[in-house]
């Protein structure tokens, strides 16, 4: 059973991996570098809602694994059919057209994320095995998946074209498939069905009462804004190199995707660090660190080059897996042992919500706003100035969260 949930993973973030982080080249060669933000926006934009829509279904109506490869097939007939008029279009594809197939697909895509997890543990709890020992490394095949997808579409050659667009869609075809060979997950009782208010997580909200907990929320979207920044425009950055005699050669130009994928093996190998880090430091403490690694992760892009500068390249990959878990792990804990039992994963999605969803929605767009104001009329961007200014966003927000928050030292709940 961990194997066939291994793979159900790997499959499941080998999916997201085949564009995520490569999708920026492909619409700046389509010439639609201007609306590279609203591509990742929309990601942000769904999962304000899709997750907890599917959700309601798969306890209601549909099981979890058959709602699972329900959504993977309309995610990947969306993907298929952007990927196929990027094919027939050419540069002369409609953003409208392009962006309506790509936002179906995502769409029905961003709910499988926690899906997956709902048959996973209904799984492992299935064989009598415990879910917080057994699930964690299950779930680093996901991270795993996510890598191989993205050196797939590098080494291939799809990193600046439709053909990315084809793979995710194979991904998604082969998990629709897959989820037939998973057990039945159960539908709810009556009395354990969500309701609506509940599904949403707005329950939760009443935490905006409390000081403490407002702040903490408020900061998540503050810092949620960094999160699709490099998901973005960071690989479109360094393939701009090409264009410079002295870089066009070097590994990072030729491989931007795999150079950037050092970024998800420092995720992957970072969430092992931040057992050790709360112990010493504490919680707002390490929060701070994830803070100030975003600075530093904007900062040595924007100072690093793919030659002899590539060290800095380098490091802002490694520092991402500290600005990334950090905050995300640390923020979540911080959530569990503040808020009471009954309202705990509605506060959860809350803290979600505000990070991934208003956050990214944010920062995707204002991403875009300053990539473009620094873009001169024939296409060059001073991307230094770009990186100079996400970074010195961040140490504001980092300063602020240091004189502002002040989390609770017992260990009472909120």
């Amino acid at each position: 059973m961990k194997v066939r949930l291994s793979l159900m993973n790997f499959l499941e973030f080998a999916v997201w991996g085949s564009y995520l982080t490569c999708m920026g080249i492909y619409l700046g060669n389509i010439g639609m570098a201007g609306h590279i933000g609203a591509f990742y926006a929309m990601q942000g934009i769904v999962s304000i809602f899709m997750p907890a829509l599917m959700g309601i279904i798969a306890d209601r109506w549909i099981p979890a694994q058959r709602l699972l490869g329900i959504c993977h097939l309309l995610a990947a007939l969306f993907m298929f059919a952007a990927g196929w008029y990027g094919m027939v279009n050419g540069e002369g594809a409609s953003f409208a057209i392009l962006f309506t197939f790509y936002s179906l697909s995502v769409g029905f895509y961003m709910p499988t994320l926690a899906l997956t997890n709902s048959v996973a543990y209904y799984c492992l709890e299935l064989k009598g095995m415990d879910t917080v020992k057994e699930f964690p490394p299950i779930r680093v095949f996901g991270t795993v998946g996510f890598i191989v997808a993205m050196w797939f579409v590098d080494i291939m050659g799809f990193k600046s074209t439709y053909e990315q667009f084809f793979v995710s869609g194979a991904f998604s075809l082969i998990l629709f498939l897959y989820t037939f060979s998973m057990p039945t997950c159960p539908l709810s009782d009556d009395d354990n069905k969500q309701s609506l208010v509940d599904a949403f997580g707005l329950r939760a909200f009443a935490l905006f009462k409390q000081k403490r907990m407002a702040i903490f929320f408020v900061f998540s979207m503050l810092l949620g804004i960094s999160l699709q920044i490099t998901n973005g425009f960071a690989t479109p950055f360094i393939e701009s190199f090409k264009s410079l005699p002295e870089y066009a050669g070097t590994f990072g130009v030729k491989y931007p995707v795999i150079l950037y994928s050092l970024s998800q093996i420092s995720e992957t190998l970072c969430i092992l660090m931040i057992p050790f880090f709360m112990k010493r430091y504490g919680i707002k403490n390490v929060m701070l660190i994830a803070m100030f690694a975003w600075v530093a992760r904007f900062a040595l892009l924007g100072a690093g080059n793919p030659g002899a500068g590539v060290w800095m390249f380098i490091l802002s990959m490694i520092v991402y897996g500290v600005a990334f878990d950090f905050f995300n792990i640390s923020g979540s804990l911080f959530v569990n042992d503040n808020t009471d039992s009954k309202i705990r994963s509605s506060a959860q999605g809350v803290f979600m919500l505000m990070t991934n969803g208003i956050g990214a929605t944010l920062g995707s767009f204002a991403a875009q706003a300053v990539v473009t104001a620094y873009t001169d009329a024939n296409g060059a961007t001073q991307w230094a100035t770009c990186w100079y200014i996400f970074a010195a966003y961040a140490l504001v927000v980092g300063v602020a969260f240091a004189f502002m928050f002040r989390p609770r030292k017992t260990g009472v709940k909120a």
